[in-house]
């Protein structure tokens, strides 16, 4: 049963939440070792409304793994030049190649959320999104791209309270900007283009999934476990590694050499 905006849960405890991270984390490395392994090409693609919880979850589900294998793409706006190119066309190029996996942290949805509700592009560019963008991703999943989606879920009161906790929080301030001020105010108008995003691009072959996102901890623990279903994978077998020995050094003294350089000083 869906709960209420604002309904405020218990929240999993820091420690239960730890323990718990780090067995999907060790199960997020054995499928970064089977994806090198089988070659297989993965697109995780994460949408939601700003403070909605989107960068925490790539974090929790990176943090471990190769940045070379688990690739997380965030583009800044478009240059005049991408602009004048067709529209996916900048997104394409960091598509990942066999034994990769690319973190979309906002993708080409971005005209059907921000620049459709800010008027970054004119309502003609946006239907033509919404109508083909289920075709292009037909055409991904078809060359054997495995494309996984999700939209966070965050309700209207804990949007505010993480709002206003990053205006008080000196730490956190650089998170808020103009652009997240406006989307506040546009709430209603941003889930009816949700609305018309998930009517329009909740395919069989491309599905959305949604993540309540209220609970950060919550979210992250159900987001990868889901995402470790999506894709089978298997142990892949290794052989033990050991180190090697050091080479003899002779009377040479590594340390020695380092005399009369400039350390930094130990405080800690």
């Amino acid at each position: 049963m869906a709960k209420k905006d604002g309904d405020r849960e218990k929240r999993l405890k820091r420690k239960e939440y730890e323990k718990e991270i780090e067995r999907l984390q060790a199960e997020i490395c054995k499928l970064q070792d089977w994806i090198k392994y089988k070659g297989l090409r993965v697109i995780i693609v994460f949408e939601g409304r700003d403070a909605a919880g989107k960068g925490g979850t790539i974090r929790a589900i990176t943090e471990r793994v190769s940045p070379r294998a688990f690739r997380v793409v965030a583009l800044p706006a478009p240059s005049d030049r991408e602009k004048s190119q067709m529209y996916i066309q900048r997104y394409m190029q960091h598509f990942p190649a066999k034994g990769e996996v690319a973190v979309f942290d906002r993708s080409w949805y971005n005209r059907a959320g921000v620049e459709h509700v800010m008027g970054f592009c004119t309502d003609e560019q946006y239907e033509r999104f919404l109508k083909l963008c289920p075709i292009t991703e037909k055409y991904i999943v078809d060359s054997g791209i495995v494309l996984i989606k999700y939209w966070m879920e965050v309700g209207k009161k804990e949007q505010k309270r993480r709002f206003e906790a990053r205006i008080n929080d000196p730490v956190r301030q650089w998170k808020l900007s103009p652009m997240d001020l406006e989307s506040f105010r546009r709430w209603y108008q941003y889930s009816r283009a949700r609305d018309r995003m998930l009517e329009a691009t909740d395919t069989k072959h491309a599905p959305w999934y949604i993540v309540r996102s209220d609970e950060k901890r919550r979210a992250r623990l159900n987001c990868i476990s889901h995402l470790l279903s999506l894709i089978p994978y298997r142990k892949v077998p290794k052989e033990k590694v050991k180190l090697p020995q050091r080479k003899n050094k002779g009377s040479y003294d590594d340390q020695v050499s380092l005399k009369g350089r400039q350390f930094v000083p130990e405080k800690y």
